[in-house]
């Protein structure tokens, strides 16, 4: 996507919302790390985030006047529903004793130790405080094994200014970029 915005002469702030520390990642954190990024001066901000960077995206638009626009590539909206009961009872209590679980980061291909404070933390981010009627668009697969799209049909039902794609896709969205592309030029009305 950055490739495309390059094109029309749009410049990208792409934060690593790992922050170099991974094992220690909250939704806390992130946020704040975003917020920090955005112009000194009062300047609509568009954010674009992808999976947890979606549910990040959208309490920053309830939290700061300056963001203007989302756009959400399956967003993570109700993943502690989604991804704790995969886990299990026994993997939740060792988690809980033994301060980390093992992760998989797929930026990083591979298993990486992650604090249980990331479980605490996200527990006060619950997506019925989302009412800031900032203008939406969430691009979700139909197949996403991760995030299913129930989640994002259920948080767009009830606020109108949220408009939602359904794409033949999976939670990576990676054969769909063309039409992912061509919603994001007509909401955000880009040449």
């Amino acid at each position: 996507m950055s490739d495309r915005f390059h094109k029309i002469q749009i410049q990208l702030n792409i934060p690593d919302l790992n922050a170099g520390d991974f094992s220690q990642l909250t939704i806390t954190r992130q946020i704040n790390q975003v917020a920090a990024a955005f112009p000194d001066h009062f300047e609509p901000v568009t954010l674009i985030g992808s999976s947890l960077g979606g549910l990040i995206s959208d309490h920053l638009g309830q939290q700061y006047q300056q963001v203007q626009r989302l756009i959400l590539l399956a967003p993570a909206f109700g993943f502690l529903a989604h991804w704790l009961p995969k886990l299990g009872d026994e993997e939740m209590k060792r988690w809980q004793q033994e301060k980390y679980l093992m992760v998989y980061h797929y930026g990083e291909e591979r298993s990486l130790p992650l604090s249980y404070n990331f479980v605490i933390d996200a527990k006060q981010y619950q997506e019925d405080i989302l009412q800031r009627p900032v203008p939406t668009l969430i691009l979700h697969g139909r197949q996403d094994e991760v995030i299913p799209i129930t989640a994002s049909r259920n948080f767009a039902r009830s606020r109108p200014w949220v408009k939602l794609i359904e794409l033949d896709s999976d939670h990576a969205l990676g054969n769909v970029t063309t039409e992912i592309w061509q919603a994001i030029r007509l909401f955000c009305q880009l040449p």
